[in-house]
């Protein structure tokens, strides 16, 4: 392989743990919440749709629009995701912004713990790599904070790029950036969407998302690349 493109959420980091996340909202709002509390709260803002877990069980109608175009405009992800959590009730004034703008914030992920010695082994290698992601906001500063940006070449973020995987056209542009053949290239990610590469003519490995801050079996990346760990 001479190039590998990565995913990010549930591949390269996860969100930090929900009640880790309310209480750190919270604080931000200038409120202090008791552990039992926030897990009764954290339990169900993750069951109306937390930006980074699992899908929402509904989406209401008004924010059904939103929520299509969640990954290709800034304006409807916040709205979408603010106005999910704005369905839960709770005594904490600007609690859902607050929710929101951790995920923008290096301290509200977590790098899996074998991320950053799979990255930079790629690296080393004289392997190309490129984060290819679903998402409308930039990721670009995590990896800096990170201190992982030195090792990335390159981010087809569907925002920007204006695709969606599984699109092969979000793959192909990846591809470009990196100035490798599709055929050369592997896809590592954890969904079907993310499998969608194969249409652009990369093989995909599909990895299950580990916890926060575990190792995520990115090992067999360099197995697959052709370099050791």
């Amino acid at each position: 392989m001479d190039a590998v493109l990565f995913d990010f959420h549930g591949t390269l980091a996860q969100v930090e743990d929900p009640v880790t996340w309310v209480v750190a909202a919270a604080a931000a709002c200038g409120r202090e919440l008791d552990r039992g509390k926030a897990t009764v709260l954290a339990d169900r803002l993750v069951t109306a749709g937390r930006a980074g877990g699992p899908l929402p069980y509904r989406v209401p109608p008004h924010l059904a629009e939103h929520w299509a175009d969640r990954d290709l405009y800034a304006q409807s992800h916040r709205a979408a995701f603010t106005g999910l959590a704005a369905t839960v009730a709770t005594d904490v004034e600007g609690l859902a912004d607050a929710l929101y703008d951790r995920l923008l914030e290096p301290d509200g992920w977590l790098p899996y713990a074998d991320t950053e010695s799979t990255l930079r082994t790629l690296h080393e290698a004289g392997i190309k790599v490129a984060v290819v992601s679903n998402i409308a906001f930039d990721i670009r500063p995590l990896f800096e904070a990170w201190g992982l940006s030195s090792l990335i070449d390159a981010y087809a973020l569907s925002f920007e790029v204006g695709r969606i995987k599984p699109d092969p056209a979000i793959f192909l542009r990846a591809c470009g950036m990196l100035g490798a053949d599709p055929e050369r290239t592997l896809m590592v990610g954890d969904t079907p969407a993310d499998a969608g590469a194969v249409a652009a003519g990369c093989a995909a490995l599909v990895l299950p998302a580990a916890e926060p801050g575990r190792p995520n079996g990115l090992g067999a990346t360099l197995a697959l690349a052709g370099c050791a760990a």
